[in-house]
């Protein structure tokens, strides 16, 4: 029988919700729960390749830093992407590997701090909108904003805090090691938080940058590049409606590629909520991909037998 390789994509809300402290303990019963979802999709018969999201995670490095500045010298945002890539991976590899036993399946899982090359030139670099990391006063901020050289904006009454660029992904370094292990049937943890943001610098050398990856649309890129069968997003509702929240909303059980990008010019998805998972879905259809699959974690099982969730298909 021909294998299969899907892959799934989740944000870091997965492994620590908002209603949550944070605490190690509940991390890693968090992950426990995700692991259950990996393993039901491996016993569905795909080779899988997981990409977790890290904004939960990453932000809280950034007060700890802050709160330990004038003892230890910070990291860049990129080392904290890597810091959270290993310490994710591992909770989350702990728990497959646990589940894995507990199903007697027999499946080595590899966690891989995937550099993500970005384009120097991408415009989002001018224009750099994503918020990271503690809030401050406008004391703080405005010397920090002379000091660092950050972009620092008022976030809704609640202080100042800095945003970075969220530019689009373009390469994937270690793609053809993530593609060899899948193919030895190896699960792969990857590109988590979107990856560490990277640029080819004027001497030919991976230089990291700070700025954030979309998970979503490195998910698709890495989907692409490794060629998966299935390309699943989660996300906290179990599938796509348009006129969301309004009296005439419309479930989507399918969606073909050519009505996913009409609902986009018609502004139906927001680009702070679905429009880049339905964007990522129309890059990876549109580069010959089979299938996306988009629904929430509680109805995944449901979605891969077609009682719930939205497709995107190529055609319908």
């Amino acid at each position: 029988m021909k294998r299969r390789f899907a892959l799934i994509a989740f944000g870091g809300n997965a492994l620590l919700p908002e209603n949550q402290r944070g605490l190690q303990e509940e991390q890693l019963r968090n992950a426990r729960t995700a692991a259950r979802l990996m393993v039901h999709i491996v016993k569905k018969g795909y080779e899988l390749i997981i990409v977790h999201g890290n904004g939960p995670q990453v932000g809280n490095i950034l007060i700890q830093q802050e709160e330990a500045a004038n003892k230890i010298p910070p990291f860049t945002l990129e080392t904290c992407d890597a810091m959270t890539e290993g310490s994710m991976g591992y909770m989350l590899e702990k728990a497959i590997v646990n589940e894995m036993r507990r199903n007697s399946l027999d499946k080595d899982v590899a966690t891989l701090i995937t550099q993500v090359v970005v384009d120097p030139a991408d415009s989002a670099f001018q224009h750099p909108t994503k918020p990271v990391g503690p809030f401050y006063t406008k004391f703080r901020a405005q010397a920090l904003a002379k000091e660092k050289k950050w972009t620092m904006v008022e976030d809704a009454g609640r202080g100042y805090r800095k945003v970075v660029p969220s530019p689009k992904p373009i390469d994937i370094v270690p793609k053809w090691i993530i593609r060899d292990l899948i193919r030895d049937g190896k699960i792969v943890i990857a590109a988590g938080g979107g990856g560490i943001p990277v640029v080819l610098n004027s001497r030919g050398q991976f230089q990291g940058v700070e700025a954030v990856i979309d998970k979503d649309y490195a998910a698709s890129l890495l989907a692409r590049e490794v060629g998966v069968d299935l390309f699943i997003i989660l996300t906290g509702i179990d599938r796509v409606y348009v006129n969301f929240g309004k009296p005439d909303q419309k479930e989507c059980p399918v969606l073909t590629v050519d009505e996913a990008e009409a609902y986009l010019k018609q502004g139906q998805f927001p680009p702070g909520s679905m429009g880049p998972k339905i964007r990522a879905a129309v890059e990876y259809i549109r580069s010959g991909g089979r299938e996306v699959l988009i629904t929430s974690a509680a109805q995944l099982k449901a979605a891969l037998l077609n009682r719930s969730g939205t497709k995107i298909v190529a055609a319908a």
